[in-house]
């Protein structure tokens, strides 16, 4: 199991995923396919039924026949996301495998130490085997460690077809780090009842709740004006950014917070004297306090806009997703609960948190297929720190196995 999910994780990192949220394509990116077209032969390969690649849009589908006679008539699917985030390169992963860890600080290159300092959590995992970038990339197990898993446990099962299971849906799917990754999935064809998204962190975290997300964009208009004439002219589009982000609490700021404390994240901002753009995201768990942070940023516009003039900044709120927990809750709490006692009888310490950021699941939930979502084994999601814990990953495999064979 080990070598099978490892040998797929570092075949799928090596391709170059990376979303794009400012191209207005679906997909993003042309080159998420490259990958959609790997799994598609992959799970032909393996004899799974239905395999289907969505070529225009870039979404894989594929099922797992049942085994059990239809004793089983729920159809249960896994969900993972092919794309990588745009916040780090992807482009020329090279991963670095660090067997039986010793607790040490790991040297990814001369210039980059993943420390033990900084990030103590990977303490936890002396003894196993760690997979980390050379500190140059990202590494992509968020969520090619999903991806990962989901092959593996499909190859299991459709090699063991003794073992009994009622359908198995999966599905893969782009754009999920900019928020689009199921603006064109195909509900009918994808056909389960419940699934998970397999898109989460360290081994034993579940989640069924998560952030109420909006996107926020603005545009400062100001007036250029030579430096030397400037006085009671010049409106500095850059300065007026720099007020904008001072207007807003100090202490909810991603650095700032944890648990189910909301944020303001100014994720870019480009700036000179006469025009600036900032790109905002809004989260929060509480649906009331989500509307109060929309509101705010509002009236801070308003304000700047009183003082500087009607037009000088221009914003554009738009929801990009919701807190799944209002659907999953009322009915569906059995698969929180299906995934706990999986977890307990691999021998996995269950760890129900809430989300801090989004998944494919939150919108699907929305869309009427309840999504919890599982763990990957994999932490530090996004940046040049990233890794993944092989052990965890095979161990997840398992998880994924148990909760198909229930």
């Amino acid at each position: 199991m080990k070598q099978n999910v490892l040998d797929k994780f570092l075949r799928y990192v090596a391709i170059d995923t990376q979303s794009d949220e400012n191209t207005g394509a679906s997909p993003s990116t042309q080159k998420q396919k490259d990958l959609g077209r790997i799994l598609y032969q992959e799970l032909l390969d393996m004899g799974a039924s239905d395999v289907y690649f969505d070529e225009e849009h870039c979404y894989v589908y594929a099922a797992i026949p049942a085994t059990d006679g239809g004793k089983n008539s729920q159809v249960l699917g896994f969900i993972a996301h092919m794309d990588t985030a745009p916040a780090v390169t992807g482009t020329n992963v090279k991963p670095m495998i660090w067997e039986n860890y010793d607790g040490s600080d790991l040297q990814l290159n001369p210039d980059t130490v993943l420390s033990t300092k900084q990030f103590p959590e990977i303490l936890k995992l002396q003894g196993k085997t760690i997979i980390t970038t050379d500190g140059t990339t990202l590494l992509g197990a968020d969520d090619k460690a999903g991806v990962a898993e989901i092959m593996t446990m499909a190859e299991y099962l459709l090699g063991h077809p003794e073992i009994a299971h009622g359908k198995i849906m999966i599905g893969f799917t782009p754009d999920e780090e900019i928020g689009s990754g199921v603006a064109y999935f195909d509900m009918e064809r994808f056909g389960a009842d419940v699934a998970y998204t397999v898109d989460g962190g360290e081994l034993g975290e579940l989640e069924f709740e998560c952030f109420n997300g909006a996107a926020v964009e603005i545009e400062i208009n100001g007036v250029s004006v030579h430096p030397g004439s400037a006085k009671d002219k010049m409106i500095n589009a850059a300065i007026v950014g720099i007020e904008l982000e001072n207007m807003l609490p100090p202490m909810q700021k991603p650095e700032h917070t944890e648990g189910y404390e909301g944020f303001f994240y100014l994720c870019e901002m480009k700036a000179d004297t006469e025009k600036a753009v900032m790109s905002y995201i809004i989260r929060d768990h509480d649906r009331t306090l989500f509307e109060e942070k929309k509101a705010l940023m509002a009236d801070v516009v308003a304000k700047l806009n009183e003082k500087y003039g009607e037009g000088t900044v221009k914003v554009e709120i738009k929801d990009s997703y919701y807190n799944m927990r209002e659907m999953i809750e009322p009915d569906f709490m059995f698969l929180v609960e299906n995934a706990k006692n999986a977890m307990t009888e691999l021998g996995i310490e269950p760890k129900v948190c809430p989300i801090r950021g989004g998944t494919d699941g939150a919108a699907l939930s929305y869309k009427g297929l309840p999504c919890p979502n599982l763990c990957t084994g994999g932490a530090n999601f996004h940046g040049r720190f990233e890794y993944a814990c092989l052990e965890d990953m095979a161990k997840t495999t398992e998880l994924l196995i148990k909760l198909a064979t229930a």
